[in-house]
C-alpha cells in the first residue's frame, strides 16, 4: 500500500451532495492538527460535479463551515483502491461497495460502527427533507465522528 493510501479516508453516501460532504467537512474539522490524513467523499450513484444540497450548505454554515465549493464525485475503483478506509453511511452502501469491489471488503466500515455503545445503524438520507431533518443528520454524523477519529489516530497516527 502506498504512503498516500495509508492516510486516505473516503466517506461515501448515495449522491455525494448531503451526508458524505457533511461528514468530509466535519472530519476535516475534527482531525487533530498535524495529521496528514487525506479526506475525500464520493457517492455510489453520484453525478460528477453537482453542488452540495442547499440545506446541507445551510446547516454546515451554522457550524462555520462552507460547503459551497463542494462538487460531487462518483465512487470509482481508483478512489476505493487508494483509500486506507472507506466509511459509509448505510449498510446498503457497504454491501454495494463490497459487491462492486470485493477486494476492498476488509476496509469498508459503517460510520456508526466505531461507536462502542453499539449504535451502529444507518445514517438516514436527508435529501428532500426540511432544514431540521438536515440538522438532525448533521448532528448524527458529528456524534459518530469522535470514535472514528479515535480509530484513525490509533491506526494512522
Amino acid at each position: 500500500m502506498s504512503k498516500a493510501a495509508d492516510h486516505s479516508i473516503l466517506l461515501v453516501c448515495t449522491g455525494n451532495v448531503c451526508r458524505s460532504p457533511m461528514a468530509e467537512c466535519l472530519l476535516r474539522d475534527r482531525a487533530p492538527s498535524g495529521v496528514s490524513w487525506q479526506i475525500a467523499s464520493a457517492g455510489i450513484a453520484a453525478e460528477n460535479g453537482l453542488s452540495a444540497s442547499r440545506n446541507a450548505v445551510e446547516v454546515m454554515s451554522e457550524f462555520g463551515a462552507d460547503l459551497r465549493p463542494h462538487r460531487s464525485s462518483r465512487l470509482t475503483a481508483q478512489l476505493v483502491d487508494r483509500a486506507y478506509i472507506v466509511v459509509v453511511m448505510t449498510q446498503a452502501h457497504k454491501q454495494a461497495i463490497i459487491s462492486a469491489f470485493p477486494v476492498a471488503a476488509d476496509k469498508v466500515y459503517l460510520l456508526k460502527s466505531f461507536d462502542s455503545s453499539g449504535s451502529d445503524g444507518d445514517v438516514a438520507d436527508p435529501i428532500g427533507g426540511s432544514i431540521d431533518v438536515y440538522r438532525q443528520t448533521r448532528d448524527e454524523i458529528d456524534r459518530a465522528l469522535a470514535p472514528l477519529v479515535d480509530f484513525l489516530k490509533t491506526n494512522l497516527g
